[in-house]
Formats: C-alpha cells, structure tokens, sequence
C-alpha cells in the first residue's frame, strides 16, 4: 500500500493497527542507520531501532504533527537512544577499567567540550525542524545529500542549500560565542 506521509502520520497517531509496520517499512532504514552509523555494531543497531518504534508507538499521543514531521520525530527518539546506549557504554567501559587497573577512572569530558556540544545542540534545536533533519540525517546519519534527498523527497538543491545555510548559521553561533570546535 503506497501512503503519503500525511496519511501514515494520521494512521498512526490513531493507533490504526497497520500503521506501526507501516511506520517502520518507510523509516526503520532511516532509524538503523542513524543507530548504527552512531553505536557501530549491528546489533546494537538493531535494538535501539526496535526500541525506537515500540517507544514511538507507546508514545504517540505525545507525536505533534505541528511541531515536525513523523521522521523527524522518530530521529529524535533514535538520538536519545543512541544517546542513552553510549551512555551505558562508556559506564561499562569505565567500569572493565576501573576494576582492571584497580583505581578510579574518571570518564568525564573536558569542560571545554560540554560547553560546545550544549551550544552545538542548542543551535541546532533552534533551526527549523526541515533544517535540522537534513543536518542530522547528514552528520549524525552520514547519509549523502543524495541519500537526504530521497528519504525526504526533496530536490537535491534544496538538501544542499539547507545544509550550506545550516552550516553557516552553526559556525556564526559557534565564533559569537568564542567557542572552537576541537572535535
């Protein structure tokens, strides 16, 4: 059955029961991606990307149309995820050294580097949400402009002028606010 995103998006905030394989045919690649390019391990992958569409189902009374897109949204969910499994990751692993070396490990980032990723995160949270989907899907998902531009249906220009204006508002923010990207 071939379905606009407004009919999918519609089916499934109503909870139709189709609407879940649905959702997850059309942007369960999107969601694996991003996972995978993030966690690298397929596995993982794959766990977060359930995770995603068995949250997103639970919670799609919360899913405001208004706001973004269903793709957008479930990007979202897939980032805390991503976000949530490196967590625990880097947990474990401080904790294999802590026990091996039989001292304390501390696994805290700089200062300096907090400070840029929540300016990095608050910009990117104030561009509109076409915007920071077509960066997200570039920089967090690695997927081509070319990529970008079928999995969103856009012209090819419009990806490429979103991420040059994207780019560009990025680093003003980041030189205002005298912070230099290390990473």
């Amino acid at each position: 059955m071939s379905d606009t995103d407004a009919d999918l998006t519609r089916a499934f905030q109503k909870g139709h029961a189709d609407a879940l394989p649905r959702a997850y045919e059309r942007f369960g690649p999107l969601v694996f991606t991003i996972a995978l390019r993030s966690l690298s391990s397929r596995a993982d992958a794959e766990d977060i990307t359930q995770q995603v569409f068995v949250a997103a189902w639970r919670r799609r009374d919360t899913f405001d149309a208004g706001r973004g897109s269903l793709a957008g949204w479930l990007t979202a969910i897939t980032r805390n995820a991503v976000t949530d499994a490196l967590r625990a990751r880097q947990r474990e692993n401080g904790a294999l050294l802590e026990a091996a070396s039989g001292r304390q490990v501390t696994t805290a980032p700089e200062s300096d580097i907090v400070v840029e990723r929540i300016v990095l995160a608050d910009e990117l949270a104030r561009l509109g949400d076409q915007q920071r989907l077509i960066l997200m899907l570039a920089f967090y998902a690695g997927l081509t402009h070319d990529q970008i531009a079928a999995t969103l249906g856009l012209p090819l220009g419009t990806v490429k002028s979103q991420i040059r204006r994207g780019l560009l508002r990025l680093r003003a923010r980041m030189e205002a606010d005298d912070v230099t990207c290390r990473r």
